[in-house]
C-alpha cells in the first residue's frame, strides 16, 4: 500500500494545501545612547553634579572673624566672652586682614581704642593694649536737627561750632552788610561717639540731644579752648559715610 501524505489527502477531498507558514515579523529598535532625550539627561546630570561641587567648594572660602556679642565702648577690656565668631566671605585676603581673625587667639589685657557696636565685626585697629590709649568724655548738647539720623555708638563724628552772635549785634546774619558772619569752627575731629540717646520720649521729640563722644589724648591739649568754644555757639556734628 503506498503512504499517501498531507497533501494527497488534501487533493483527494480537492481542497489546496496549506500554505507555508511565515517567521515572526521584528521591529527595527534604536540604541538608546542615540536617543536624544537620553544624551540631554546625561548632560542635565552632569551639570547638576558640577554645580553641586562649586557650591560646595565655595561653602569653605568664608573666613572666621570675631564680631561683638555687646556694645562696647572704648577702653574697655576685651575677652572671649565678650566676642562671637562669624564667617563671612570676603572678596579678597586684604579685607579679611582687616579684621580680628578668630582663629587667632586674643592678646592678654587686650582693650579697645574705640567703640565697637553690638555684632559689629571687630576692626584690627580697635584693639590695643590695657592702657594704650585714654579717653576723655565730653557731653555735648545739640540741636536734634544738628545730628546725623544715622548716628550710632561707635560712630566718628567731627565736632563743629558755629559762635553765637552778641545778643546786641544787629545786621544780618550773612555778613551782607559788611560785618564779619560767623564762621563754624572744627572743635573735635575724628572723635568716637560713646552714647547717644534716642531722637525723642513717649511725650514726643526732643529738641536737643546729649550725645558724649570721647577725645583721645592727641586733642586734649587743647580742651579748655574746645570747652570754651562748645560753650559759646551751636553744635553741629559731620560724619562720612
Amino acid at each position: 500500500m503506498t503512504a499517501r501524505g498531507p497533501d494527497t489527502d488534501a487533493r483527494s477531498r480537492g481542497t489546496s494545501p496549506a500554505p507555508p507558514s511565515s517567521p515572526a515579523a521584528t521591529r527595527a529598535t534604536r540604541s538608546r545612547w542615540r536617543d536624544p532625550r537620553m544624551a540631554v539627561g546625561v548632560v542635565l546630570v552632569a551639570a547638576c553634579a558640577l554645580l553641586g561641587a562649586t557650591l560646595l567648594g565655595g561653602s569653605d572660602d568664608t573666613v572666621g572673624v570675631w564680631a561683638a556679642r555687646r556694645a562696647m565702648n572704648a577702653g574697655e577690656s576685651v575677652s572671649a566672652d565678650d566676642l562671637v565668631r562669624r564667617d563671612v566671605r570676603f572678596t579678597d585676603q586684604h579685607d579679611a586682614d582687616a579684621y580680628l581673625s578668630a582663629d587667632t587667639p586674643l592678646p592678654s589685657g587686650a582693650t579697645l581704642t574705640r567703640p565697637v557696636g553690638g555684632g559689629e565685626m571687630v576692626p584690627r585697629g580697635a584693639l590695643g593694649a590695657a592702657g594704650s590709649q585714654a579717653l576723655t568724655e565730653v557731653p555735648l548738647s545739640v540741636d536734634s536737627d544738628a545730628v546725623p539720623s544715622t548716628l550710632r555708638v561707635g560712630a566718628v563724628v567731627d565736632v563743629w561750632v558755629t559762635p553765637d552772635r552778641a545778643a546786641d549785634a544787629s545786621g544780618p546774619i550773612d555778613g551782607s552788610d559788611g560785618s564779619d558772619a560767623p564762621r563754624s569752627v572744627l572743635v573735635f575731629d575724628d572723635v568716637a561717639v560713646l552714647s547717644v540717646p534716642r531722637t525723642g520720649t513717649s511725650l514726643g521729640p526732643t529738641a536737643t540731644r546729649q550725645v558724649i563722644v570721647g577725645v583721645g589724648a592727641e586733642q586734649q591739649s587743647r580742651l579748655p579752648t574746645s570747652l570754651a568754644s562748645l560753650a559759646g555757639g551751636s553744635v553741629l556734628l559731620t560724619a562720612q559715610r
